[in-house]
């Protein structure tokens, strides 16, 4: 039987959720330095795994897009219809809202965290950027990370994959692996959703600077729909 829409509405709400709490809550709550800090690995492993469990939590219900860059590559690549893309859309970026809100309900409880000084695990660029990336290399970064993620994404989930019961661990992998090398440029997005959450309520710069983590995701989800549909798969 057909899954009906609000049911997957739901399913990509609460995937985003889960998505943002965790995997910025990583950085937020157990990233710090010292002996109970997590790291790099672990924040990494963090967004990974929220994949990961979503993945098989919601897939069967919706895809597990929690991603509006994956929802637009998916209609790019023929895979999905725009109308329903747009409910998808929709449904990501009010689940990310509420998972960045439901975080910093938990961080406040904390004496001495300040939004404005230990954010939400907000995206950034130059003195945003975790290392101090500049604007360029962070465009470039996000929209190559977000084609090599889409491009796991298309094989793993391809009907001639004879592995695709196993998409949900590549997919939540490569996002670890994405995530290793990306958090010192960017803190890693490959994700407007994952970023307009916590953006929207950390605000100034990570306001400001929103505008890349949504282009620069969608540039590269289109170029790999366009490159995965017409030289790779072929019909």
């Amino acid at each position: 039987m057909e899954t009906n829409t609000s049911s997957k509405f739901a399913a990509e709400f609460f995937g985003t959720l889960v998505l943002v709490l965790m995997g910025c809550g990583s950085a937020v709550i157990a990233g710090a330095n010292g002996t109970t800090g997590v790291g790099l690995l672990g924040i990494a492993f963090a967004f990974g795994l929220s994949v990961v469990a979503m993945a098989y939590a919601i897939g069967h219900i919706s895809g597990c897009h929690i991603n509006p860059a994956i929802s637009i590559g998916m209609v790019v690549a023929g895979r999905m219809k725009a109308s329903e893309a747009v409910i998808y859309i929709i449904a990501q970026l009010l689940g990310a809202l509420a998972g960045a809100g439901i975080l910093l309900l938990i961080a406040s409880g904390k004496d001495g965290y300040d939004i404005a000084v230990n954010g939400l695990g907000q995206n950034g660029y130059a003195a945003s950027s975790p290392a101090h990336y500049n604007l360029q290399a962070g465009f470039i970064a996000e929209t190559v990370f977000t084609f090599i993620f889409l491009f796991v994404i298309f094989g793993s989930t391809s009907t001639k994959n004879i592995h695709g019961g196993f998409a949900g661990i590549s997919i939540g992998l490569s996002l670890v692996l994405i995530h290793i090398v990306g958090i010192p440029v960017t803190g890693v997005s490959v994700n407007p959703a994952r970023s307009i959450g916590p953006g929207l309520l950390v605000g100034g710069a990570a306001i400001s600077q929103l505008w890349l983590f949504i282009v620069a995701p969608i540039l590269g989800s289109i170029l790999c729909a366009i490159v995965w549909r017409y030289m790779l798969e072929r019909k």
